[in-house]
């Protein structure tokens, strides 16, 4: 099992940027595929990017496309989300997880999960 903590949440304005960090313990991120999701409040939780295991696949929600940018650096054991171009419906508590698998796009096979951090967007 990985241990999970985000960090880089906050309120941010519509138009503005974030990078959201996600710092893996216990074992070495690298042996895992990463994805961001997020839940905004009375909304099912979705998922937002994820990435290979290797870094070289990625994938993204429709609605993040062109503006998030998914990365890893296995050597610090950290996975990023760079978020640009923010809108309100961007608001939800963001999480990592980690799967198994070489390249995980389902929710489902997300087992390691973090807390979650915030993110807040104004109008």
């Amino acid at each position: 099992q990985v241990q999970l903590v985000e960090s880089g949440g906050g309120l941010v304005q519509a138009g503005g940027s974030l990078r959201l960090s996600c710092a893996a313990s216990g074992r070495t991120v690298s042996r895992y595929s990463m994805g961001w999701f997020r839940q905004a409040p009375g909304k099912e939780r979705e998922l937002v990017s994820t990435i290979s295991r290797s870094g070289m696949l990625t994938d993204y929600a429709d609605s993040v496309k062109g503006r998030f940018t998914i990365s890893r650096d296995n050597a610090k054991n950290t996975v990023y989300l760079q978020m640009n171009s923010l809108k309100p419906e961007d608001t939800a508590l963001y999480y990592c997880a980690a799967a198994g698998s070489g390249w995980a796009r389902s929710m489902v096979e997300y087992t390691d999960w973090g807390q979650g951090t915030q993110v807040t967007v104004s109008s």
